[in-house]
């Protein structure tokens, strides 16, 4: 699939989900009030923070696909990274934060009585719904990602350079399970007639939310850092490397993530002994094109001609791998 080929795929993704959660956090925050339930305001802040998280979403998939430039020659594309961290502390400070603030003011508060549940019922029955509606379509554009590359659904999303679709899945999902959580909640506390049970699922909710945001920043800072792209990529790209016959033996390889589907890629190879100065550069050339050709994610290749016997390029290549190459 091609790189603009998936980023319109996500944007839509990303419009679906905004819509659906403007909707439901309007009426969260009606059925709360109504109801008077801690677990449902709780998941209004949930859809108010989702709704911030495809803002932010939006702004990433827009900002990653500005052309490099002098100041940034490798491109823009791990603000998509960037601004998909912004969205999961926007889940934790807008979501769980209230969510537990709300649940721990219910549990040690006074008794709080339960007005009109069922308008609690009817609206996370919609609500459930349409997190559906998002859900089965941020699913349905991960299952087609991961049967073209040959993965399993959770291993492509665990290696996935695309962190807004993740983000949008991981969303709804948390969403459809805190739908559950505030429904028991108003329905214990309406079979009991303790609000004890209300504040548990409010902190419940907001215990998902945090466990969400934790994921999320996780994968998003493992990619700014500087994460190395899909080993698989990198072995067919060694496996062509080495089998040129001006090639005597690839000596290292180094890849990173600049952005969703753009890889920087160094390699370092001992070439023949008998190539001039003058035939090397028209190999270097014919390996960087064949390989551009061949690999449409390498956004950057870079070519340098080593010995492979060389002691410090060796301590080097022992220190980060272990192992010599």
């Amino acid at each position: 699939m091609a790189d603009t080929d998936k980023g319109g795929e996500s944007t839509l993704t990303v419009l679906v989900a905004l819509g659906i959660n403007l909707a439901i956090a309007a009426m969260k925050a009606f059925a709360g009030v109504i109801t008077g339930s801690a677990a449902m305001l709780s998941e209004a802040a949930h859809s108010v923070a989702d709704t911030c998280t495809e803002v932010f979403l939006l702004t990433a998939l827009r900002r990653s696909g500005k052309p490099a430039d002098a100041r940034h020659p490798f491109g823009y594309g791990k603000e998509r990274y960037f601004w998909s961290l912004i969205a999961a502390m926007s889940i934790f400070v807008s979501g769980a934060v209230f969510a537990f603030i709300e649940g721990f003011r219910t549990l040690l508060g006074p008794p709080e009585e339960q007005t009109q549940p069922l308008v609690g019922y009817v609206v996370l029955a919609i609500a459930f719904v349409l997190e559906g509606v998002s859900w089965l379509r941020a699913m349905r554009q991960v299952r087609a990602e991961a049967a073209e590359s040959g993965d399993k659904i959770l291993h492509h999303l665990r290696i996935s350079d695309d962190p807004t679709v993740k983000t949008v899945l991981l969303e709804d999902s948390a969403a459809l399970a805190g739908l559950l959580l505030a429904f028991a909640g108003l329905g214990l506390h309406q079979l009991t007639g303790s609000s004890a049970w209300d504040g548990l699922a409010s902190l419940a909710i907001g215990a998902l939310l945090a466990a969400v945001a934790y994921t999320m920043a996780r994968t998003n800072l493992g990619l700014l850092i500087g994460q190395q792209a899909d080993r698989r990529l990198l072995a067919a790209v060694r496996n062509r490397l080495a089998e040129q016959p001006e090639v005597d033996f690839v000596v290292d390889v180094l890849s990173m993530n600049t952005g969703t589907d753009r890889v920087l890629f160094c390699a370092r190879l001992d070439f023949a002994a008998a190539l001039d100065s003058t035939e090397l550069e028209r190999v270097v050339v014919r390996i960087d094109s064949m390989l551009r050709a061949e690999f449409a994610e390498l956004d950057e290749v870079f070519l340098e001609p080593v010995p492979r016997n060389d002691p410090e390029l060796r301590a080097r290549v022992l220190a980060r791998y272990g192992h010599p190459l």
